[in-house]
């Protein structure tokens, strides 16, 4: 009963705790008792927030028995990435330089979890500053993944994937600025959604620099497509303090899950005409697209030959790093990582002639999709190139092909955080080895609703709740 309740879909443990069926104190206890059984071969978590957690537990449970309107999230054990701040908690932003920070504010997301009812278990596990496709730092160990702990479990959101896989909590948050939800989703065989830019808003403070956020949005990262749908509504919506939050309101994102999906016209990609690909990852994946054939879509081939992004996206990604932790170079140069700190000096280093050029770049960009999306509705490849590697072995050799070892295993995902769309990434099977294998879905942006009815049917015809790692 205890392990059916754990890895029991949020909506569902929300009516049982509507109901009377389920405390939200026992519900909390379980994931503790789970987390100090398992996080040891994992490192899932940064900070617990036992206390804490107990006494919001309580007042749940308090709420339920007097019958009080509930949030949609109520009494719902919930992680939080590191690089939200929470106010009273330990906010590392996985490094080093901040390993004793306690904000005086919560971010705009941990505002609205909280707003919801939910139960905060703590901090999960990143790379510093979100900076890598990876998590790791110089924290503590790796973050592992429950399929394989020799492997990663992707980054920047690794501690949330590994987190939500090995039911550790019922719900997690995750952040995408270049594939950060999408990667440890495919990873560790969970589903993941990065919104369109500006859907949800992203302020961690008064005391943080002003920074045009160009790629990176929240998300949620659930065992199922309907638990992602319920977290993004409560996520969703415009926030003043952000002035580039979209300013509509949100689709209603659960009506969606119903939505029928016949009809739709998708196009699938292997390569995206640039990328090498596993030879496992596109034969999973490809035979997942033409599941949508069986759903009454159209699948095709699609148009796109992209010349390779990545240069456009560093400049863009380390030139924000680098207005945001710049100083840390003087201050903090002994704590950085390897990683952060040659993110932040290539940052420190663009001139204002090569920005300019990478904004064009993206512009180009932009219209490429924009062209493909005339013709369809969505847009499938891999979500990933290999499955999970061996931590700190980045691929430099993929299908035969050299590949840069940072960037060379998420073709799919950083192109998308550039134009902008909402991206989920979907379990679709696993390769020889059992480390499973996800499928990117791509919409037009502003259209989450679309990626999230195709998520709900694939889902539906090929379910993944039921599989669990051997860490679990």
């Amino acid at each position: 009963m205890d392990e059916k309740l754990a890895f029991a879909p949020a909506s569902e443990l929300r009516t049982l705790i509507a109901t009377k069926q389920v405390s939200p104190v026992e519900l909390t206890e379980l994931y503790f008792e789970r987390i100090d059984r398992l996080d040891s071969k994992l490192n899932a978590y940064l900070t617990l927030t036992r206390d804490e957690a107990m006494e919001s537990a309580r007042a749940a449970e308090q709420a339920v028995v007097r019958g009080d309107e509930l949030g949609p999230l109520h009494g719902l054990p919930i992680s939080i990435k590191d690089l939200e701040m929470t106010k009273g908690i330990r906010t590392t932003g996985g490094s080093l330089a901040f390993k004793d920070r306690v904000p005086a504010e919560d971010s705009i997301v941990v505002e609205r979890v909280r707003k919801a009812g939910a139960v905060v278990l703590g901090k999960t596990n990143t790379p510093e500053f979100g900076l890598l496709g990876e998590t790791r730092n110089r924290l503590g160990d790796d973050c592992r993944n429950p399929w394989n702990v020799e492997r990663t479990s992707g980054g920047s959101s690794g501690g949330a994937g590994a987190a939500v896989v090995s039911g550790l909590c019922s719900l997690a948050t995750g952040s995408d600025g270049g594939g950060s939800v999408r990667i440890p989703a495919s990873f560790c065989g969970v589903y993941g959604i990065k919104p369109t830019q500006g859907r949800v808003p992203r302020y961690s403070g008064t005391s943080a620099p002003i920074v045009a956020n160009q790629t990176s949005q929240s998300g949620p990262m659930t065992r199922t497509v309907e638990d992602s749908a319920l977290l993004l509504q409560v996520l969703a919506g415009h926030d003043s303090r952000d002035p580039s939050s979209l300013r509509d309101s949100p689709p209603d994102f659960m009506a969606a899950m119903d939505r029928d999906i016949k009809g739709l016209r998708i196009a699938w990609s292997l390569d995206y005409g640039y990328a090498a690909v596993d030879q496992e990852v596109a034969a999973v994946s490809s035979r997942a697209a033409q599941l949508f054939a069986e759903l009454g879509c159209s699948v095709g081939e699609a148009p796109l030959s992209l010349d390779d992004p990545f240069d456009a996206f560093w400049t863009i990604f380390s030139t924000n790093a680098y207005a945001s932790y710049g100083g840390l170079l003087e201050s903090h140069a002994d704590d950085l990582t390897d990683y952060a700190r040659e993110c932040i000096e290539n940052g420190a280093g663009v001139t204002g002639a090569e920005y300019a050029g990478a904004v064009g770049h993206i512009d180009r960009l932009k219209a490429q999709f924009a062209d493909l999306f005339d013709d369809y509705d969505l847009l499938l490849s891999p979500t990933m190139a290999v499955p999970a590697f061996p931590c700190g072995k980045n691929p430099s050799r993929i299908d035969g092909k050299d590949v840069h070892p940072f960037w060379g295993y998420l073709p799919f995902t950083f192109p998308i955080n550039l134009i902008g769309h909402p991206a989920a990434s979907v379990p679709c099977g696993f390769s020889g080895d059992g480390l499973p294998i996800g499928l990117h879905i791509v919409g037009r942006r502003g259209d989450e609703e679309t990626v999230i009815a195709a998520s709900a049917a694939f889902e539906r015809a090929q379910p993944w709740n039921d599989l669990r790692p051997p860490v679990s």
